[in-house]
């Protein structure tokens, strides 16, 4: 009787400690993203919206399992899905090979083209225009850069050798921008158009793409998860999951661009 009541404790004790680890929890999928960039990932009367929230919803239905969002900052993300506190990245995270190094990335389901914003007086004195080339902007000597830590808008002006500052947040970039301490942030399209909006003085878009950034999921290394996030991705067309997310999102997307739908970032190209 004895041993029979040891057992049960035992069990009770692992159940629940895989519960307080988040494992064990098969019917909800735990998603994060940071809810701080709209149209992808942001908020309405405290609720997760965005393109993105639309695709981890979708994902969850083709898993038949519940989505919980867990509003997580974009630096923290890969930790807490390292720590188990998360289940999977959709998040606009572009796959990065340092990044690659930590996690295990889906296929690409979305392409974020990264354009720029210009202090608007560098941009007239070296005559840039919004659909000047990358490579006449690379080609002007001295142009200073600001990115943010750990995103593509560091890496990328990083990586091609220029003088980039690295920014702890967004706020404090457009700020660079706008006062004149730096030239050029390299960002996704939504970033720069919304900032340019906010600072129509100081600041000038450049629509060329410096590079096609690809997004994907990221799930822990060796997570089966993997091959459910890579079917899922490999049908969204034909499955009718694009034509959805164009439905309900096309029209804001060009609203808030000026230009492009949201073929924009489903095209490579």
């Amino acid at each position: 009787m004895m041993k029979k009541l040891g057992l049960i404790l035992v069990t009770l004790v692992t159940i629940f400690t895989l519960s307080a680890c988040g494992i064990g929890d098969e019917d909800t999928l735990r998603v994060g993203m940071d809810l701080s960039y709209p149209p992808f990932e942001t908020q309405e009367d405290s609720e997760p919206v965005g393109i993105s929230v639309d695709v981890a919803k979708e994902f969850g239905e083709y898993l038949g399992r519940d989505v919980e969002i867990i509003d997580t900052d974009f630096g923290s993300l890969i930790p807490s899905l390292m720590s188990g506190e998360i289940d999977v990245i959709i998040a606009s995270m572009s796959i990065t090979e340092a990044r690659a190094e930590t996690v295990d990335f889906s296929d690409p389901y979305f392409y974020f083209k990264i354009i720029s914003l210009l202090n608007a007086e560098f941009a007239d004195e070296n005559d840039i225009g919004p659909e000047t080339s990358t490579d006449d902007i690379l080609a002007i000597e001295d142009a200073r850069y600001v990115g943010l830590a750990d995103q593509i808008s560091y890496q990328v002006p990083r990586d091609l050798g220029l003088d980039v500052l690295e920014a702890t947040d967004l706020s404090s970039a457009v700020l660079e921008i706008t006062q004149g301490q730096r030239d050029i942030l390299m960002m996704s399209s939504f970033p720069v158009v919304n900032n340019h909006r906010e600072n129509e003085e100081t600041t000038k878009v450049n629509y060329s793409p410096f590079q096609s950034s690809p997004i994907g999921m990221a799930v822990r290394p060796g997570d089966e998860l993997l091959e459910d996030a890579n079917s899922f991705i490999a049908q969204m067309e034909e499955g009718g999951v694009y034509d959805r997310l164009r439905e309900t999102w096309d029209d804001e997307v060009r609203e808030r661009l000026g230009r492009f739908d949201l073929d924009f970032f489903i095209n490579e190209d």
